[in-house]
């Protein structure tokens, strides 16, 4: 076992301590005195500098570990080689697509795909790609050509800083059916039958898509403002939307007009 430097969230505080990574689970000695199998871990999660694990034995426990990169990578390839999740062995284009071109030259790599409560990993010998399942779109069955020949494989597209990429997983054809039934079921809360929206709800939707604020898409539908601010409330309800910026819409009072209209006589002299 390997004695490591990390910082560790432990009621409510970061400390820092040096943590034992061995073969088969991590030691955080104490304060904290916890030992982690690598079995026993339910969900990984990654943010800047930090591991979110999530481990269940006789509890559920989420731990939140910081260090330098090459400590985390190190623990993350252990943990998504032996945590308890769907695994399987796969050859993998993490961006395959972006937006609706292909990316030429973009190599298949052989290694597996971790699919894990909040997130599916594809993982290589040189890295690991975390997709939250919370940006995933889609999933389905596809082909697509390998060497000249039609192949079966898994289509995943997700979001990434805005934009929608696609990756394909390539294995086995039952591997390949369990990991696409698996995807759907993991997937399945992301997802909506369509009917929620009418037409009118779902052109606003499109362009919300296309970067067009509240007011321009009003005046371009010709969309009344309580309307607008019903279909908001629908979307925003389920789900498909978040609120990333709001703004105060100001109708002048009679004393504001006089005051425009004094100052543009003003500026007229």
């Amino acid at each position: 076992m390997k004695d490591v430097p990390v910082k560790i969230k432990h009621n409510n505080a970061w400390i820092v301590i040096k943590m034992g990574i061995g073969t088969t689970g991590f030691v955080i000695p104490p304060p904290v005195n916890y030992e982690v199998p690598f079995i026993s871990i339910i969900d990984l999660a990654e943010k800047p500098h930090t591991l979110v694990i999530t481990t269940k034995e006789k509890i559920e426990t989420t731990l939140k570990i910081k260090s330098v990169d090459k400590v985390l990578e190190v623990l993350k390839k252990l943990i998504l080689n032996s945590c308890t999740a769907f695994r399987t062995v796969a050859y993998i284009k993490s961006m395959a697509i972006r937006g609706s071109l292909p990316l030429k030259n973009t190599p298949w790599e052989k290694g597996s795909i971790v699919v894990m409560s909040t997130g599916i990993w594809f993982v290589t010998q040189n890295r690991q790609v975390c997709v939250p399942i919370s940006d995933v779109t889609s999933v389905e069955s596809a082909k697509t050509d390998v060497k000249g020949t039609s192949a079966d494989i898994v289509r995943i597209d997700y979001i990434k800083s805005g934009e929608i990429l696609t990756a394909y997983v390539l294995c086995p054809l039952p591997a390949l059916q369990e990991l696409s039934t698996f995807l759907k079921g993991a997937t399945t809360g992301m997802s909506t039958n369509g009917s929620e929206l009418d037409a009118t709800d779902r052109h606003v939707a499109m362009l919300i898509y296309s970067g067009m604020d509240s007011r321009a898409i009003g005046k371009m539908l010709n969309i009344p403002h309580p309307q607008m601010d019903a279909i908001y409330d629908k979307i925003l309800t389920l789900g498909i939307a978040e609120v990333v910026a709001s703004h105060r819409e100001l109708q002048l009072t009679t004393k504001g007009i006089r005051h425009i209209t004094h100052a543009m006589k003003n500026t007229k002299k």
